[in-house]
């Protein structure tokens, strides 16, 4: 294989490189992921609510906290 700069490609030859390089992340990706387990996903979600803090009623939002911040 000769190594050639990327600077001397034309447009044309790097968008095929690029293309390609693409086309097989993209196809090593789905090959290597594992199946999706729906179980799995709604148990996780679950434990996210179950874990997710609400802040009180009348608790500043995080925009106002930020403006307080910023104003001090």
């Amino acid at each position: 294989m000769t190594t050639q700069r990327v600077a001397d490609l034309t447009m044309d030859e790097l968008r095929r490189m690029i293309a390609q390089i693409v086309k097989e992340e993209t196809h090593h990706r789905l090959i290597s992921q594992r199946p999706i387990n729906p179980q799995r996903v709604r148990e996780i979600l679950d434990r996210m609510d179950r874990i997710r803090w609400t802040p009180p009623p009348g608790a500043p939002s995080v925009v106002e906290m930020l403006r307080e911040d910023r104003d001090r």
